[in-house]
């Protein structure tokens, strides 16, 4: 799980310091309209009280998400969809591509120019997915045996330290309720969600191959319309 970490700490690194604010809204908003669908009262939907957190987290205006939220209920704007591709990259390795789109027809073209310019290819639905884990990931910022034993003690059903803070993994249905109790224990949580986890991850040592997962896990990022990417490349370079 290395590799994802690393790429996801090279992104998150990028953030809203890369002068893409407005993109970063923009998928941002999407994540909270889809969210919003399970009830617009984040202290009755969890999910969308982590989009509204995240969304905190990037400096979005409260105005932006509020209308994110209003999206739901407005029958004049286009709706959303969640759709999952699944892709091939170089050296072989499984990238699940998440989106948020109203319009697939848009969406698939600009996924499937992102890989194949980039050493990649879509995959069949099914022959990728089977690789990954569905869990919940909670990046907190500490690092220690102290810490580790407050998270698992939080009920987590694992924890790393990973790039100078401790990744917590847990069971999808669980991510709220662990996420809270580590705040509780008086850690702080950078960031939550639910992942696609790589059951078996793909070593990658070469660093001209690393360098090519980088460039089309960024190039599919980039699009408006994905809200999340994930890959099974272990980088140890």
């Amino acid at each position: 799980m290395s590799g994802h970490s690393k790429w996801s700490t090279i992104k998150r690194q990028k953030g809203v310091a890369d002068a893409k604010r407005g993109a970063i809204f923009t998928k941002i908003g999407n994540q909270i309209a889809i969210a919003a669908r399970g009830g617009t009262d984040p202290a009755l939907n969890s999910a969308l009280a982590l989009a509204i957190e995240k969304a905190k987290s990037a400096n979005m205006p409260s105005a932006n998400i509020d209308r994110a939220i209003a999206r739901v209920a407005d029958k004049s704007a286009a709706q959303l969809e969640e759709v999952t591709y699944e892709a091939y990259g170089p050296g072989g390795v499984g990238i699940i591509i998440e989106t948020a789109t109203d319009n697939r027809n848009r969406t698939f073209p600009e996924v499937r120019t992102a890989l194949t310019k980039n050493g990649g290819t879509i995959a069949e639905p099914g022959s990728v997915a089977f690789q990954f884990t569905r869990q919940g990931v909670i990046r907190v910022a500490a690092t220690g045996e102290e810490a580790l034993l407050a998270v698992l003690d939080a009920g987590a059903e694992d924890a790393a330290e990973e790039e100078g803070e401790i990744v917590v993994y847990t069971d999808a249905k669980n991510l709220s309720a662990v996420r809270q109790a580590i705040l509780d224990a008086g850690l702080n949580v950078t960031d939550a969600g639910l992942e696609y986890i790589a059951n078996t991850p793909v070593e990658i040592a070469d660093q001209s191959v690393a360098d090519k997962i980088i460039k089309v896990l960024d190039a599919l990022d980039d699009l408006d319309d994905v809200t999340a990417v994930h890959s099974n490349a272990d980088i140890v370079i």
